[in-house]
């Protein structure tokens, strides 16, 4: 596996979660929407999406 595909499987696997959180449970669905409106609670979200990557691609990559 080249880590071009393994990129994509990640992001693959990130958007999976996120819709299967959504579907499981409806009140995330609802502070989503709530997020996009109230702008001070849509940066927490913003930034819980970057630290998650962060996590993912950071600390997954190579050790020197």
């Amino acid at each position: 596996m080249n880590p071009r595909f393994l990129a994509g499987l990640k992001i693959l696997v990130v958007l999976l979660v996120v819709v299967t959180l959504v579907l499981a449970f409806p009140a995330a669905l609802r502070f989503v929407e709530m997020a996009a409106l109230e702008l001070r609670y849509f940066w927490w979200l913003v930034f819980l999406v970057a630290l998650a990557a962060w996590l993912i691609w950071g600390l997954g990559g190579k050790k020197k």
